[in-house]
C-alpha cells in the first residue's frame, strides 16, 4: 500500500468511492463538491491510500478556524474517509486515519474534528465524543410573533459578500465567547453564495441564511451578535409563515431564539454529533479560551501512543482566559491520568466524572472540580463537513 497526496487526476476514482461509500448523488451535487474540494487538492489536504494503481481509501482535511470562548483556533475538520468496500476491516481504514492525524500536525492544526459514521476506529486512535450540531424545528408561526425592538438594516447578500459574510461570522462567535463553531473561509462561502439555492441576509452584526424544502423552510445559519439583530433576523424567517409551517433550523444549544418566540411548551432539537482529537497539546492549551473568571494550576498525566509528544506529565496553568501546557518537573504522589481521548473530551467541556465513569480518566479525583471549572464549555457546530 502507499499512501500519497490526491490530484486532479485521481478524481474519477475518488467519486467512485464516494459512491460506493455514500450513495449516488446529482450531476449538480457532484460539480459543487469537486468545485469545494479542488483547494483542497492543491493544498495537499486529500489523501489517497493505494494498492497499486488502485485506490483503497481517501481522506480531507478542511483549514477550519474553531472558537472556544471567543478565541480562534487553527482546526483541521476531516471529511470524505471512504475505504473501498472489497478492503474494509483489513487496516486501510486505521492507515488513512494515522496519516490523517500526523497529516493535521504537519499542516499546524492543534486540534481536529469529524462527523463520524461510525465511532469503533476514531476512538481507538484518540478522537472522541464531544459535541454536537443541534438542529430545532419551529413553528413558523411562533417566529412571526417575534417582534422588533429597533430598526435594523439587513440587505441581500451575494457572492461579492463572501468576505463580509466571513468577517461577521467571526465576529458574532468572537462577542459571544462562542464554543465549537466552525467557520469556513472566503472562497467556499463564494461558490456557496453563488448556488441561487441559499437566500442570505447580512446585518452588520447578524447573518441568516435560508432555504426552501417543500413547504417549509431549512435555516442553516442564523447568528446575531445583539438583541435587535436576532430579533430582526428571526421575524425575517418568521414572516414567511403564511406558506411555511415549520422552520428546520440549526441552531445553538442555548440559541436567544427559545428565549424570544412567546409560546414554548417544548423543545424538538435534534443532534448530530462530531468527535474531537487534540493534536499538538501544548499549543492547543495555549491557543484555547478560557472562561476569564477561572484560575488553575495543577499536573495531569497524559497517555497519548498516537502522538507521543502529547504523553507525559503537564503543567496546566490557567488565568485571565488563557492557558498553558508546560511539560511538568517536580510531580505529585498522585496524578489525575487522561487517555488522549479522555484528554480531548475534557478540553470540549466533557466532565470529568463522566470520563472516569468510562475509564478515560483514572488516578487522583482531588482536581477534578477545577478542572471542570477551567474547561467548561457547551460546544456546538452551525456546520457539517
Amino acid at each position: 500500500m502507499k499512501l500519497r497526496e490526491l490530484t486532479a487526476g485521481d478524481l474519477d476514482a475518488v467519486t467512485d468511492n464516494r459512491r460506493r461509500a455514500f450513495g449516488p448523488v446529482s450531476e449538480a451535487v457532484q460539480r459543487q463538491w469537486v468545485g469545494m474540494v479542488t483547494p483542497a487538492l492543491e493544498a495537499g489536504r486529500y489523501l489517497g491510500l493505494f494498492d497499486g494503481a488502485r485506490l483503497v481509501a481517501t481522506s480531507r482535511i478542511n483549514d477550519f478556524t474553531q472558537y472556544w470562548h471567543g478565541r480562534p483556533i487553527s482546526l483541521g475538520g476531516v471529511a470524505s474517509v471512504t475505504v473501498a468496500p472489497e478492503d474494509r476491516g483489513g487496516g486501510a481504514g486505521r492507515t488513512i486515519m494515522l496519516a490523517t492525524l500526523e497529516r493535521c500536525a504537519s499542516l499546524g492544526h492543534p486540534v481536529s474534528a469529524l462527523y463520524p459514521a461510525t465511532t469503533h476506529i476514531y476512538r481507538s486512535l484518540g478522537w472522541e465524543h464531544a459535541g454536537a450540531m443541534h438542529r430545532a424545528v419551529l413553528p413558523a408561526e411562533a417566529l412571526r410573533t417575534i417582534r422588533r425592538t429597533e430598526q435594523v438594516q439587513v440587505r441581500r447578500a451575494g457572492p461579492e459578500d463572501a468576505e463580509r459574510v466571513v468577517s461577521v461570522l467571526r465576529g458574532v462567535h468572537l462577542a459571544t465567547r462562542a464554543c465549537g463553531p466552525v467557520c469556513w473561509d472566503a472562497d467556499v462561502w463564494r461558490a456557496r453564495l453563488a448556488t441561487g439555492d441559499d437566500f442570505v441576509y447580512l446585518a452588520h452584526d447578524g447573518l441568516v441564511v435560508y432555504r426552501w424544502r417543500d413547504q417549509d423552510l431549512e435555516v442553516p445559519v442564523l447568528v446575531a451578535g445583539s438583541e435587535a439583530t436576532a430579533r430582526t433576523l428571526w421575524s425575517l424567517v418568521g414572516s414567511s409563515a403564511s406558506i411555511a409551517r415549520s422552520v428546520h433550523a440549526v441552531v445553538a444549544p442555548d440559541d436567544p431564539v427559545f428565549w424570544l418566540i412567546g409560546n414554548r411548551p417544548t423543545d424538538e432539537v435534534g443532534q448530530t454529533r462530531w468527535m474531537f482529537r487534540v493534536v499538538d497539546l501544548a499549543a492547543a492549551i495555549r491557543e484555547r479560551g478560557f472562561p476569564p473568571g477561572v484560575t488553575l494550576d495543577t499536573v495531569i498525566q497524559v497517555e497519548d501512543p498516537q502522538r507521543p509528544e502529547n504523553s507525559g506529565p503537564w503543567h496546566l496553568s490557567v488565568s485571565g482566559g488563557r492557558a498553558t501546557a508546560e511539560p511538568a518537573g517536580t510531580l505529585p504522589s498522585a496524578l489525575p491520568v487522561f487517555t488522549a481521548g479522555a484528554f480531548s473530551a475534557l478540553f470540549c467541556g466533557v466532565p470529568a466524572a463522566t470520563l472516569r465513569r468510562t475509564g478515560g480518566l483514572t488516578g487522583s479525583a482531588d482536581g477534578d472540580a477545577a478542572l471542570d471549572g477551567a474547561f467548561h464549555a457547551r460546544p456546538y457546530m452551525l456546520d457539517h463537513f
